[in-house]
């Protein structure tokens, strides 16, 4: 026996209904959580640092921007949104930020170290040679990512006839929170 059209759709939209969802809305629908306004917030600095770990350096920038809010703008935070503009190859601005950072916490080396990085970055090694020796004295030599970077910007310093393409074999490396190494590409 062939069915006809009329026949088909009687039992296709019989199936339907028998179906969980059947053909309306289910009774409950989803909805993101609740926000508890009694609940504890969690610290922007501390999501800002795992979506750097994450390399999601906006998002990063964004979570460092709402700590700034609600604690000012401390060496830490300064340090925080010049290293994610780093990240983010926004040379310029992250120079400002690190070397606001570096005002208002003089003896903090990471942000030393990063602020080296970006002018390594920007082509001004002398400049960078001695933001690093001054890295590498502040953290007593403890740090092995201060001290290669400290070692590749005297080596990029003596080496006056350097060239073009041997300045195409570097590459940034992150380390940590927010310190970042020099490397030779392979």
């Amino acid at each position: 026996m062939r069915l006809r059209l009329p026949g088909c759709a009687l039992i296709l939209i019989g199936l339907a209904a028998c179906s969980p969802g059947g053909l309306s809305a289910p009774d409950a629908p989803v909805f993101a959580p609740r926000i508890d306004p009694d609940g504890e917030a969690v610290d922007a600095l501390l999501v800002g640092h795992r979506l750097m770990e994450a390399g999601q350096y906006e998002l990063a920038l964004e979570a460092f921007q709402r700590g700034a809010a609600s604690r000012g703008l401390t060496g830490e935070i300064l340090t925080a949104l010049g290293s994610a503009n780093l990240a983010l190859g926004r040379l310029n601005q992250s120079e400002d930020l690190l070397r606001r950072a570096v005002k208002a916490e003089a003896d903090w080396p990471e942000a030393w170290n990063n602020l080296g990085v970006v002018l390594i970055e920007r082509g001004k090694t002398a400049e960078a040679a001695e933001v690093f020796r001054k890295a590498f004295a502040l953290d007593n030599g403890q740090s092995d990512s201060i001290r290669d970077n400290l070692r590749l910007a005297l080596a990029k310093l003596d080496n006056s006839l350097y060239d073009a393409e041997e300045e195409q074999e570097y590459k940034l490396m992150r380390r940590g929170t927010s310190t970042f190494l020099i490397r030779r590409a392979s």
